[in-house]
């Protein structure tokens, strides 16, 4: 998949040190993957919930954190639009962001 805004998890981990390696191990394996379809995704997150408008939600750090990416499988593009606590997850719309 090809990842856009990586700079937004990097700006994350600067203000939550404890989110640096997992956030880039999930981009190495993210950015290596070749997901088709959102069963691809949950073989290698089974945790993924698959929330409408090609949106994906993913826990990080063990559920610390979580991350939205936006999904277009045919192109094989990925956007990350957001990541943050469950504090600031609950004040989004998922869907929309």
């Amino acid at each position: 998949m090809r990842i856009f805004a990586f700079s937004t998890l990097r700006t994350f981990w600067e203000s939550h040190p404890d989110a640096e390696m997992p956030l880039r191990s999930w981009y190495a394996l993210a950015s290596r993957a070749i997901w088709k379809t959102p069963a691809d995704i949950k073989a290698a997150y089974r945790n993924a919930s698959f929330v409408g408008n090609g949106r994906v939600v993913l826990n990080i750090k063990g559920n610390d954190y979580r991350l939205v990416v936006a999904i277009r499988y045919e192109k094989g593009l990925m956007y990350v639009r957001f990541i943050g606590t469950h504090r600031q997850y609950d004040k989004i719309d998922v869907e929309t962001i």
